[in-house]
């Protein structure tokens, strides 16, 4: 019988994906509730179109990530390594940090 590579069951599987779209959702919701509260946080349309965009591109690609490597230290590798990615963007885009 052929072995497979990836050894989590599919409700493992199955609580990672809603952890990490369930954490893209309320990242975004973060800055929506500040709104209500403060003026200092002040995003438009477009601030959450590109957030949404950015978030979602980087839980697509841990996602994918995650089913390619079969090791779980190759996995967080790759999430830090997305992770700090995501950072360094989000902080550009926030501050031009590297203008």
């Amino acid at each position: 019988m052929v072995e497979s590579i990836d050894k989590r069951s599919d409700s493992s599987t199955s609580k990672l994906r809603t952890a990490l779209w369930g954490s893209v959702g309320f990242l975004l919701l973060i800055p929506l509730v500040a709104m209500q509260f403060t003026d200092e946080v002040n995003w438009g349309l477009m601030d959450f179109i590109v957030a949404g965009l950015l978030l979602s591109l980087a839980a697509f690609t841990y996602e994918l990530a995650a089913t390619k490597f079969g090791n779980s230290k190759a996995r967080l590798a790759a999430g830090i390594a997305i992770l700090a990615v995501l950072i360094l963007i989000w902080i550009e885009l926030a501050v031009g940090l590297f203008d």
